[in-house]
């Protein structure tokens, strides 16, 4: 049987802090969050000012966030209880699992939904409730960062779900969401913006 992994400090500190393990560097979320950003913008025909970041963390994404955009309105969720009871209060993150997402109490759309390199690490049966949580309070872009079967791999591959790109983009369509690229897709609200050549057909 599988060890249940701990989100405590010790795997932050080897997956996000250690210089030999880690996967991202805070330059690198800077880079993703200006793309996405730019891509719900140009979407929306305004300024992004409320995101959802779920499988936050310690919350990067909400640094990277507000510096593009002060004012933004940032709510984080994560299953760790190490990162809600450290910094849940000061960065607004509240306990809660992929698969419960649509059961914890979120209100109103976001124009943009993160979860960052989360999703290899969902199991099947959570998979399509936390899809489709997500596509119910998608008010603009969600950028879902997975990596697959057909990628090369790095960093913690314990508890890994080996899919498919075709897998995922089946369970992504089914939740109702139509891709637009460098992982980003959009849902109902957001779907009749975009043209024929920004909308990914395979």
């Amino acid at each position: 049987m599988t060890t249940p992994k701990d989100y405590d400090r010790a795997y932050f500190d080897r997956w996000y802090r250690d210089p030999k393990h880690r996967v991202a560097t805070s330059a690198d979320v800077a880079r993703k969050a200006a793309l996405v950003v730019g891509i719900a913008e140009s979407l929306l025909q305004r300024r992004v000012r409320s995101v959802l970041d779920v499988g936050c963390g310690e919350a990067p994404w909400r640094l990277a966030l507000t510096k593009l955009r002060p004012s933004i309105r940032y709510t984080g969720v994560d299953a760790s209880p190490y990162v809600v009871d450290r910094f849940g209060a000061a960065r607004n993150i509240r306990l809660g699992t992929f698969g419960a997402l649509g059961d914890i109490g979120l209100r109103g759309a976001f124009d943009l939904i993160v979860c960052c390199d989360v999703l290899q690490y969902i199991s099947k049966d959570d998979l399509a409730p936390g899809l489709a949580a997500i596509a119910a309070r998608l008010g603009g872009v969600t950028y879902l960062e997975a990596y697959t079967t057909a990628d090369a791999i790095e960093g913690d591959r314990r508890a890994w779900h080996h899919r498919s790109p075709a897998e995922y983009r089946r369970a992504f369509r089914a939740a109702g969401l139509t891709g637009v690229g460098m992982h980003c897709w959009v849902g109902e609200v957001l779907r009749p913006m975009t043209v024929a050549l920004e909308r990914s057909t395979d």
